[in-house]
């Protein structure tokens, strides 16, 4: 089994700056990319950032500029920094990792955290 485990949200104010972490944990071989999604109120799912195991990185149009990912391949683990947050940041963050997961063969998957809450407000 394969877990990833979000940390990090909370209330912020605006024009703070908050770091979310994510952990996979399990029978993991490998991990591909990792990258952070979010789903606002009434809002679809849309890209945060992602990045590759080389450390390519990729980033949604409404955070660039304000968004820093990174990642630590010895501990299954990529973050999510935020500055300069807005109310409309205000959302459910997920995280995703796009794995290969020890089995009778490995097996590959991307697999999803159960989101953390980041709310924007004074």
């Amino acid at each position: 089994q394969v877990q990833l485990v979000e940390s990090g949200g909370g209330l912020v104010q605006p024009g703070g700056s908050l770091r979310l972490s994510c952990a996979a944990s399990g029978s993991i071989s490998s991990i591909n990319a990792m990258g952070w999604y979010r789903q606002g109120q009434r809002k679809e799912r849309e890209l945060v950032a992602t990045i590759t195991s080389g450390g390519s990185t990729n980033y949604g149009d409404s955070v660039k500029g304000r968004a820093t990912i990174s990642r630590d391949n010895a501990k299954n683990t990529v973050y999510l920094q935020m500055n300069s947050l807005k109310p409309e940041d205000t959302a459910v963050y997920y995280c995703n990792a796009d794995l290969y997961r020890r089995a009778v063969t490995l097996t590959r998957g991307v697999y999803w955290g159960q989101g953390t809450q980041v709310t924007v407000s004074s």
